[in-house]
């Protein structure tokens, strides 16, 4: 039993807690973050349904993603200069703050804007989480608390969308955002307990500049991907104009960022090139996990008749394979050090799972489906846990929190391309499709109807037909995407090399043959 914890890299211990404590208060935080998405999820079709708008059903994910990949550089690099706990605190109080607006939210245009307050919460939540880990426990040691991280994890996508559903069909979607209130002041009141770190001061000031930059260039980019053959057509000036301003914009951020004193994202972390290909892989890993949880759900409840409860519940195939995947690469991780192994097969099967899921029509079985999550599942599981392990291990400890930032960023930035670019496939295709069988005015006209499965009972049957065929193309045409995307992550995962993880057994060395570094960190992180 560990009864102590020093941060890596000093010779402060923490005030005596037991770190098993000290992880359970952190869980508890980005359970809170998780498990708001995975409500979300089951929860959409009736919120469409009530407030209307199902064009805009990609932008309650988007606005969020957006300010949460936004705020996340900025957080990493207020907790190095300024110290996590507080910076972790803040967090946490303006997303219970988001979440409460959201759940008051009268239309649509008012729950995408209390979305995005959420999301600048949700930012510092994630990459708090895994800064302060970084900085407690070496990544040889991680993989041994890897198994509570995909336990949290696992708890958040199988409860998530079953609490999401139950919510939805017995209280109300607003309570998915209400039921956020609670568990966060479980969680405040949990960190502020148990979590003590030696204070920091400021040793420079935030690059104001730099994030400005990079916020104009994930936003615009994003609305590019958005609005691209859907609002606008691709040749449109405001299309061209946006992807002019997403490359002048990433131009300069990348000029200010070596000319600033404290970067928000230094970009030496990227001449690791373990980092680089981690934070690549990240950004597909992201891209599936969130498409698959937004359009699994909508399939489910148009094509296959589930309730918004019974579709969270058919998700467990995946969840459940991602969570015991993910249990025993970390414990392997933990007992041999290898993890080149993961990525690789990760990558495989995420490939295999998207193309699968991508041949589901009208006619397949809830058995069938399940089997798809599964391997789909089973490749994320591979992934989630060792693309910030391997990532955090690539760095200096005094670039812990900037590098966990940029990890997360990526894996943000892949769900926000995710559901942009499968969410515009998808309305594309539903439209066309309800088109082709209704006609143009039909298909207009039934375009307002409800998602749920309840609704669409009371539909004539034609219409019902129409818009069961309809879903299950945009769902074939977006995890079609999905599948071609994951094999640039396949691809990567070959280029990784196996850099010893600092932390238990043999001391790694500063340097290895392959020139690879590896970041110093005081060997005593632990007391056991």
């Amino acid at each position: 039993m560990v009864d102590t914890v020093k941060p890596a890299g000093t010779s402060e211990e923490v005030k005596p807690r037991s770190v098993r404590v000290v992880l359970m208060a952190l869980m508890i935080a980005m359970l809170l973050a998780m498990l708001d998405n995975m409500i979300i999820g089951t929860a959409m079709p009736t919120i469409v349904g009530e407030l209307g708008g199902l064009e805009h059903l990609s932008w309650v994910v988007t606005a969020y993603t957006l300010a949460t990949a936004a705020s996340t550089p900025i957080w990493g690099k207020i907790g190095d200069m300024y110290g996590r706990k507080g910076s972790f605190l803040t967090s946490i109080v303006i997303f219970l703050i988001g979440s409460a607006l959201s759940g008051m939210a009268q239309d649509m245009g008012q729950l995408i804007g209390f979305r995005a307050i959420q999301g600048l919460g949700a930012g510092g939540l994630m990459v708090g989480v895994m800064a302060i880990i970084g900085d407690l426990i070496p990544p040889r040691e991680r993989g041994k608390y890897q198994g509570m991280m995909a336990g949290v994890m696992a708890l958040a996508m199988i409860g998530g969308p079953l609490v999401g559903g139950t919510i939805t069909d017995h209280m109300g979607w607003r309570w998915s955002f209400y039921i956020n209130l609670p568990l966060g002041a479980v969680a405040l009141a949990m960190v502020t307990a148990v979590l003590h770190l030696p204070k920091k001061r400021a040793q420079g000031k935030i690059d104001y500049l730099g994030a400005a930059l990079l916020t104009i260039a994930i936003t615009s980019t994003v609305l590019v991907t958005t609005w691209g053959g859907n609002e606008y057509a691709w040749g449109s000036l405001e299309i061209l104009g946006l992807i002019a301003v997403g490359v002048l914009s990433t131009a300069a951020f990348l000029y200010a960022e070596t000319k600033a004193a404290e970067p928000v994202m230094p970009l030496h972390i990227f001449r690791s090139r373990n980092f680089t290909l981690m934070s690549v892989i990240g950004f597909l890993v992201g891209f599936a996990m969130f498409g698959g949880v937004l359009y699994l759900p909508l399939f489910q409840q148009s094509v296959q008749g589930a309730s918004a409860t019974n579709s969270g519940l058919l998700l467990l195939p995946m969840l459940l394979s991602m969570m015991v995947v993910s249990l025993i690469a970390g414990r392997v991780t933990t007992s041999s050090g290898k993890y080149k192994m993961f990525p690789i097969a990760g990558g495989a099967l995420m490939v295999v799972g998207m193309f699968l899921l991508a041949t589901m029509d009208t006619d397949t079985t809830r058995l069938m489906s399940g089997l798809y999550m599964a391997v789909l599942g089973a490749g994320l599981g591979f992934l989630m846990q060792i693309t910030m392990l391997v990532a955090q291990n690539s760095v200096d400890m005094k670039d812990m929190g900037v590098a966990s930032s940029s990890a997360t960023l990526f894996r943000t930035l892949g769900g926000s391309f995710g559901v942009a670019l499968m969410g515009s496939l998808f309305t594309s295709r539903v439209t066309d499709t309800m088109t082709e069988r209704l006609g143009p005015e039909a298909a207009k006209a039934s375009g307002s109807a409800q998602l749920d499965a309840a609704s669409l009972a009371k539909l004539p049957e034609a219409v019902r037909d129409a818009y069961q065929h309809a879903v299950a193309a945009g769902t074939h045409s977006a995890f079609l995407l999905g599948a071609a995307i994951a094999v640039l992550g396949f691809a990567a995962a070959w280029f990784v090399k196996e850099v010893p993880l600092r932390g238990a057994g043999p001391a790694a060395p500063a340097g290895t043959a392959d020139g690879e570094k590896v970041a110093p960190a005081a060997q005593e992180s632990l007391a056991h």
